[in-house]
């Protein structure tokens, strides 16, 4: 069965922004391949101005976020949708619900619904206690006028049956094997083999970059510790003041550059892992892929993708005591080993692509938009 899929939530493809656009441009274009009619819906701010990419239809709408600051994206996603009303696709990916749910009323009435339900957004400390208010609010209305749902953590699945009674279908991000183009050291004075701890996160206090700055900081470590990351914002700003006095920690700005990322992270000693808010972390996936040897913070979303191929630190003390301790023996080559093992058959590209087309073909099938429960 070939089916009218449009894909709408985010910023567009090609990826140029994070997790929802990277998923995004993986499963338009597998599905494409695949055999399916795909749209993506682009900002008109998007840096990408052709109406097709890689066989996927662009469709670009209006975005005033850049005039009107945050409240623009209800605006962009209100537009996405009044266009997609018109266009008779089967089905609807909604890549997130944070600014589209408000507009529930106005899905495309004729197309099937699939949520994609992001990573519980009204958790993390960054928003005001009236934001996250908002957010639970919207994440409501997303289960009332979504058919179906995807989860992208076994344990944001298991929150949405215990909250709402709802059975989402898991489907995780996916990763690319460590290519020998990428093995080949980029540059040999940025990524000496295994001299260097490595960190890279947004500026977010909910990352814990503070808490894995500090343990560093009250080590004994001769190595140094690089940070990837934009540290314009205001807690950017605050972490580079707090750890100035520290010459072994060098805050490297945001690289883009995929290939130098996964290096470093390939490179590094011990490859640090923080998210403690959201489902499966595209960050994450990329060090297993890249064969990084990982030490992440103590939590179920980290735990249900590592299990026991991790160090795991819960305070700035355990991660002193990592820095000081951990080897890089067999048991440490194992670890690696077995995260390998889980991108090549678990969370892999076309397995996950696989299993969208799998979830929408049933979706969409079963015509009376009952919720699978």
């Amino acid at each position: 069965m070939k089916l009218r899929i449009a894909i709408l939530g985010t910023r567009g493809v090609p990826n140029y922004y994070g997790g929802f656009e990277h998923i995004s441009e993986y499963v338009s274009e597998g599905l494409v391949k695949r055999g399916h009619s795909v749209t993506v819906y682009n900002s008109h701010n998007h840096p990408y101005k052709e109406d097709n990419w890689n066989g996927v239809e662009i469709r670009h709408c209006y975005d005033p976020e850049y005039l009107v600051g945050t409240g623009g994206q209800f605006i962009y996603d209100l537009n996405c949708l009044l266009d997609a009303r018109k266009q008779k696709f089967d089905a609807v990916l909604l890549m997130g619900y944070t600014s589209s749910s408000i507009w529930g009323k106005l899905y495309p009435a004729k197309s099937t619904i699939i949520t994609n339900m992001d990573g519980l957004e009204w958790k993390r400390s960054k928003y005001s206690p009236s934001v996250q208010k908002f957010l639970k609010y919207a994440e409501k209305l997303a289960v009332k006028y979504s058919h179906y749902y995807i989860s992208d953590s076994l344990v944001i699945k298991s929150y949405l049956g215990e909250k709402y009674n709802i059975n989402s279908k898991y489907i995780p991000y996916g990763a690319d094997l460590f290519s020998e183009e990428e093995r080949e050291q980029v540059d040999n004075t940025l990524a000496l083999k295994e001299d260097y701890f490595l960190l890279m996160a947004r500026m977010e206090p909910e990352n814990n970059i503070e808490t894995i700055l500090e343990g560093f900081n009250n080590s004994s470590s001769h190595r140094n510790f690089k940070v990837l990351g934009d540290t314009s914002n205001r807690f950017g700003k605050y972490i580079t003041q707090k750890f100035k006095n520290d010459e072994r920690i060098e805050f490297k700005g945001s690289i883009f550059d995929t290939t130098k990322v996964r290096a470093l992270q390939n490179n590094s000693y011990l490859y640090f892992h923080g998210h403690s808010v959201g489902g499966t972390n595209p960050s994450l996936l990329e060090a297993m892929a890249s064969e990084a040897l990982i030490a992440a913070h103590n939590n179920p979303f980290n735990k249900s993708v590592l299990n026991s191929d991790a160090f795991y630190f819960s305070n700035a003390k355990e991660v002193r005591n990592l820095v000081e301790t951990v080897q890089r023996k067999e048991l440490e080559q194992t670890m690696v080993s077995n995260n390998l093992h889980k991108i090549k058959y678990q969370f892999n590209w076309e397995k996950i692509i696989d299993q969208y087309e799998q979830f929408i073909i049933e979706c969409h099938n079963n015509s009376n938009y009952e919720r699978v429960i």
